[in-house]
């Protein structure tokens, strides 16, 4: 198929109204086709690209567009060419890169590696600017498993935060987002809270800390640890329920995205005593845990039922997903421990969150910031976005969300 001859206009200088209005008006004038088309505005300076079919009268169509650039004060340059702008389809991808800051030397090595991996960037788009700056690439021509590996590498080194995500219609459809709860959700361990009042917390402290380092069995370590609590009133549950901190961000991220009809589930290690209340504060939809046993108002040291282990954890995500008609490669799972990885690969998105080195090495994705919103970007929602419907709502948003 023959390729037909095509004109590029690109005018630069300062933004202002009536911009793009003037340069449509004026191309309309020669009956053109637009064939492509791209703006962006940094800090006030405008980049705007046309394609356009050529003219019949191709001189008098340039001096027109030369005439208008003037009247507006701003430069053109006017390249005639053959095609459409052509992009790659295969191996079409997301990057996210997230840093506090995000410096000039890191990026270098983001770009270097897409490079170096024969992938090219299409597009880049500020996603957020504080409390992290975050920007998303479009990228094609990747091999998304190497460039995966390879960025993981450029993340640790460079101290920023990388997703890659393949680009898929599943990025634009209603998702499942399950999500562990103790130190992702939450802050701190419930079951460390509980044991203050047995006078244990140091010692539930330093098997929980093995278990999620994946050094002992989460089974038989949390077996343990509950049986440090017997005789523990239940009503230091409803003490632990009202210290509780939830992790920045927590709120808007479950607010925005059940706004755009996600679902969501916690699946926990921890305890329903509290995990059931946690998703009847926040909305949450479902809620998997263990059970404390509770004998005449007491704590028996013992659960009730199975425990949900790391095992537990992956087949609630797929159960959920399949009560609702999710993929589960639409499901994001969320954890930092290593009772979360069977979770963290079951999801068709696997975050590991502010997690310990074991399942950051292992997961596909990684967030160090402390700020739980940041997976908004990951889903390619912008703050601005965020802010402009919690205002529209009534919600004020402080930085750093909260």
């Amino acid at each position: 198929m023959e390729r037909p001859d095509t004109l590029l206009f690109t005018l630069t200088g300062r933004d202002r109204p009536g911009v793009s209005s003037k340069v449509f008006s004026t191309l309309a004038a020669f009956g053109v086709d637009v064939l492509d088309l791209e703006q962006i505005v940094l800090r006030g300076r405008l980049i705007l690209g046309v394609l356009t079919s050529v003219p019949a009268d191709l001189p008098a169509a340039q001096g027109a567009m030369a005439t208008a650039a003037a009247e507006l004060g701003m430069n053109i340059e006017i390249e005639h060419g053959t095609g459409d702008t052509q992009r790659e389809r295969s191996g079409r991808c997301h990057v996210t890169v997230i840093g506090v800051p995000l410096t000039a030397g890191a990026m270098a090595g983001v770009t270097r590696r897409i490079r170096d991996a024969g992938a090219n960037i299409d597009r880049i788009e500020r996603m957020a600017r504080y409390p992290v700056t975050a920007f998303e690439l479009a990228l094609s021509g990747a091999d998304v498993d190497r460039l995966r590996a390879e960025l993981a590498v450029e993340a640790t080194a460079s101290g920023v935060d990388v997703a890659v995500q393949p680009a898929s219609l599943l990025r634009h459809g209603s998702r499942l987002i399950v999500m562990d709860v103790d130190s992702t959700l939450i802050q701190g361990e419930v079951i460390e809270m509980i044991a203050a009042h047995a006078g244990c917390e140091a010692e539930v402290a330093e098997v929980t800390e093995r278990a999620m380092r994946g050094e002992i069995d989460f089974e038989a370590s949390l077996r343990e640890r509950v049986a440090l609590l017997k005789g523990v009133p239940a009503s230091a549950i409803d003490e632990v329920y009202d210290r509780i901190q939830l992790n920045p961000g927590a709120r808007t991220l479950v607010r925005t995205l059940r706004r755009l009809g996600y679902r969501f589930a916690i699946v926990s290690g921890g305890f329903s005593q509290i995990t059931d209340r946690l998703a009847r504060d926040l909305g949450i939809h479902y809620a998997r845990a263990n059970e404390l046993e509770i004998v005449d108002g007491v704590l028996t040291g013992g659960i009730v039922g199975p425990v949900v282990d790391r095992a537990g954890k992956a087949t609630a995500l797929r159960e959920i997903a399949a009560e609702i008609g999710i993929p589960e490669a639409a499901t994001v799972a969320i954890g930092d421990g290593a009772n979360d990885l069977d979770m963290l690969s079951a999801a068709g998105l696997g975050i590991a969150y502010n997690a310990k080195p074991l399942v950051r090495s292992q997961a596909g994705t990684a967030i160090n910031v402390p700020y739980l919103d940041t997976i908004l970007y990951l889903l390619g929602i912008k703050r601005e976005e965020i802010e402009a419907a919690d205002a529209a709502e009534g919600y004020v948003t402080p930085a750093p969300l909260v």
